[in-house]
């Protein structure tokens, strides 16, 4: 008997019924997740107090010599729109917490990794991100736990926490200086009356090539980098000075339009002269009436803000003078001062002067700088003079230098410090690993992957430090399970030790911020499924 034949189903029609290709969604994502694990490990080397350095060399010739992943990143020419995010991430943990900017990029690139593995074992991307979202919210619960409380009286903390940012540093070999200028830089600026907010543009980092990073100090005053002027022979040094910020210009006026006078007459020259020079001396002595001896002459792009006979004059009046003051200098010098900016010869008042006990003209290097030391009333401001053999060091000692005074203000807004060491990362996997048990189905998949992602931290610093990274961090594991939880890695002895007892310590603020940029930073990542380029 013939058996019947076989007719294929022909598919039902259905208007709901369509195809829709994900493949292009898959290469999108993965795509865009490769480019950013790229960015990531181009930093990663670079993390942690035995990490390496990078040298960046511009289009314009520039050579920078860094570890600081904020400004790699920053230098780093990126064309990929989701690589670009990571250097943004790196941004925005230098604006919230000012370090760990290398650490945010490494774990977002970890994060990265896992989330490549589960979008491959078919997880839909909107499940891996609103777990990782729960998992963050889990992990700064966790970190918050571990932390111990610290007093801004408790001025050791405070230096141990600022020397561990510079550890990581060029310059870490002078931790034992610049730690202790940060802290007291950063407490003289906190206002009582607003106890948990520093503003880091009240501390002003100076410049001066010349000597070395311990020639570094803290100046209670105003520094300018600049000489007096002095062309006619005016003073150098001022004792009891008065001091006065001016936004006008002491030479003679212009037209306001461009164009030009034509003089024929020797007798209409001699006129132009006698009048410019009776207007400067007439202002010259408006100055001198109020007792001012110091003048700071604000920058000007329409005309000379001085003149050599307005100099002359000054000069013979004992009145110093320190020219091409920049614009965005004029706020924090008035503040500094307790004085207001005159913006015009007629408001030239005894009242609106700032008082200091000495203005000085020192030699420092090859050239020479302005000191005002001994102001009355001082502003709730201060000034680092930063010294540097070169001009590489010099900039990566400034960069340090805010690296470890966004470390004091962290400690200020957010008075909680955290061991350092990777002892944070291994106790948020352990932890993390146990709650995805008590999780079911997809969520608990997705826990354990994060929670194994952050182990990229301790992992790295032993990589980095040349240690067996399998080693230590399965040794690391293990006294963590054995309730150790400030147990991490001492790079120096290259072993497990107590990390808070070796002071090796960090602000909360840093570690909460990191987790918390890295998880959102992946998550708007893994959402994205197509680029749409417009022209």
């Amino acid at each position: 008997m013939a058996s019947p034949a076989v007719v294929p189903s022909q598919p039902r029609s259905s208007k709901t019924e369509s195809y829709v290709d994900n493949k292009r969604k898959e290469d999108i994502r993965q795509a865009n997740i490769v480019a950013a694990r790229a960015v990531a490990d181009a930093v990663r080397t670079s993390l942690g107090p035995k990490g390496m350095d990078k040298m960046i060399s511009t289009a314009s010739g520039e050579v920078i010599i860094t570890n600081d992943g904020a400004t790699i990143l920053n230098k780093m020419e990126v064309l990929q729109p989701a690589a670009k995010m990571l250097v943004e991430l790196s941004k925005s943990q230098d604006a919230a917490a000012g370090d760990g900017t290398t650490t945010v990029v490494v774990i977002a690139g970890a994060l990265l990794k896992q989330c490549l593995i589960l979008l491959s074992s078919g997880i839909h991307p909107t499940v891996i991100s609103d777990t990782l979202h729960k998992a963050a919210i889990h992990a700064v619960d966790v970190l918050t736990a571990m932390a111990v409380p610290v007093e801004l009286s408790d001025r050791d903390s405070l230096v141990k926490s600022a020397s561990t940012s510079l550890n990581s540093k060029v310059v870490s070999q002078y931790s034992t200086l610049l730690a202790p200028l940060a802290v007291d830089s950063v407490l003289s600026v906190v206002d009582p009356s607003k106890p948990d907010l520093v503003d880091l543009r009240d501390i002003r980092i100076v410049k001066k090539l010349g000597g070395t990073v311990d020639d570094t100090e803290l100046v209670k005053g105003l520094v300018f980098d600049k000489k007096a002027s002095h062309a006619a022979g005016g003073p150098t040094r001022v004792e009891n000075a008065k001091i006065a910020v001016i936004q006008f210009q002491i030479s003679p006026p212009k037209t306001d339009i461009e164009q030009s006078i034509v003089v024929s007459d020797y007798t209409q020259m001699d006129r132009i002269l006698k009048e410019e020079r009776n207007y400067i001396l007439g202002m010259i002595k408006k100055i001198k009436a109020t007792g001012c001896n110091v003048l700071l002459i604000q920058k000007s792009i329409l005309r000379d803000a001085v003149t050599d006979l307005s100099l002359h004059y000054l000069a013979k009046s004992k009145i110093m003078v320190v020219k091409d003051v920049e614009r965005d200098e004029i706020e924090f010098i008035t503040k500094t001062l307790n004085c207001l900016p005159i913006a015009n010869i007629d408001h030239f008042r005894a009242e609106k002067l700032g008082h200091a006990d000495l203005v000085e003209e020192l030699s420092l290097g090859d050239g020479k700088i302005v000191k005002i030391t001994g102001i009355k009333d001082m502003g709730r401001t201060t000034t680092v003079l930063v010294r540097g053999s070169n001009q590489l060091v010099l900039d990566e000692a400034e960069r340090s230098l805010h690296d470890a005074l966004c470390v004091v203000r962290c400690l200020v807004s957010k008075r909680f410090l955290i061991a350092g060491g990777g002892a944070p990362e291994i106790e948020l996997s352990r932890q993390l690993g146990a709650w995805a048990k008590a999780l079911s189905g997809m969520e608990r998949y997705c826990v354990r992957s994060f929670a194994e992602a952050l182990e990229v931290i301790p992992y790295t610093l032993a990589e980095n430090a040349g240690l067996n990274p399998l080693a230590i961090v399965t040794e690391l594991r293990n006294r963590h399970a054995q309730g150790e939880i400030n147990s991490g890695i001492n790079v120096r002895k290259g072993q497990i030790t107590n990390i808070l007892e070796e002071n090796v310590v960090q602000p909360l603020l840093v570690s909460t911020s990191a987790i918390t940029l890295a998880a959102e930073c992946v998550r708007m990542i893994l959402k994205i499924d197509d680029i749409v380029t417009v022209r």
